[in-house]
């Protein structure tokens, strides 16, 4: 027998919020069951992890060990302003790799 990625993780202040960021950012939706203290996001279109969001009292402290990267489906210039525009900031830009951070600090990549 073997194990699968059942969901990933997210420590965060602001479940609901972080939650709402990531599903705009993946095309899905906060589940309903969400609260202040835990929230997901399930994957849009079937399969893979879900996203999992739960309250903590620390803030971020270092770099993310582990982040996701996501693929832009058209130019990752326009990604990217769609991303902005949803609160993530833009930690570098290598053009067609931009390292990212959601609301909370969270990095993560966008490339082509």
């Amino acid at each position: 027998m073997t194990s699968f990625v059942k969901s990933l993780t997210f420590d965060c202040h602001d479940p609901l919020a972080v939650a709402a960021f990531w599903a705009a950012a993946l095309g899905s939706d906060v589940d309903e069951d969400s609260t202040p203290d835990r929230a997901w996001v399930e994957p849009a279109g079937w399969g893979g992890p879900s996203i999992w969001f739960q309250r903590v009292p620390e803030g971020k402290q270092a770099k993310n060990r582990q982040h996701l990267d996501l693929r832009a489906m058209g130019p990752v210039s326009d990604e990217r302003a769609r991303l902005e525009g949803l609160g993530a900031r833009v930690l570098d830009d290598r053009g067609d790799l931009v390292v990212m951070a959601d609301p909370e600090g969270n990095e993560f990549c966008l490339e082509a």
